[in-house]
């Protein structure tokens, strides 16, 4: 029976290289001089500091824009709110959204029942969720619509088997 798998990943080196070529444009832009702005990468956040909300806004352009060049996914990213820090400057945790959570999860199997394909199961696994079907057109179908829907996550399909 032909299945494959829905996963939500992200490529740590190249987050890594976009937040360090993002650093390096900082660094020598000539509208960030004496501006203490920075990004910090950390596990699963990054930290953006600024002297300024409008700095701020403009250093998460240049993020996203080395995101974009890196081929990673803007659903990735997930924006706290602007906080006041110390020695008056501001800050923005950014989260990286990986994975598949149990919500998501039920929201995909719940989309895939809802395409009424016929001989088309979804079931969790952990952080990811196996689609099977009896026919191979009706799994690109399903691959077709999830692609379509925004489910606010960057989704990958993979470990298609026949």
């Amino acid at each position: 029976m032909p299945s494959f798998d829905i996963t939500s990943e992200v490529d740590g080196q190249e987050i890594r290289n976009a937040v360090d070529q993002a650093s390096r444009e900082v660094a020598n832009r000539f509208d960030f001089k004496n501006t203490d702005s920075s990004l910090e990468l950390a596990e699963e956040t990054i930290t953006l500091r600024s002297s300024t909300e409008d700095r701020l806004a403009a250093l998460r352009q240049v993020l996203e824009e080395k995101f974009v060049k890196r081929g990673i996914s803007m659903k990735a990213l997930s924006y706290g709110k602007v906080e006041q820090a110390s020695g008056a400057t501001v800050r923005q945790v950014v989260t990286l959204v990986a994975g598949i959570n149990s919500d998501r999860a039920k929201d995909l199997n719940k989309f895939i029942k809802g395409l009424g394909l016929k001989g088309v199961q979804s079931q969790t696994q952990s952080e990811q969720v196996r689609v099977t079907g009896k026919k191979r057109d009706d799994l690109q179908a399903v691959i077709n619509a999830c692609k379509e829907h925004d489910f606010e996550i960057p989704l990958q399909f993979g470990n298609f088997r026949d």
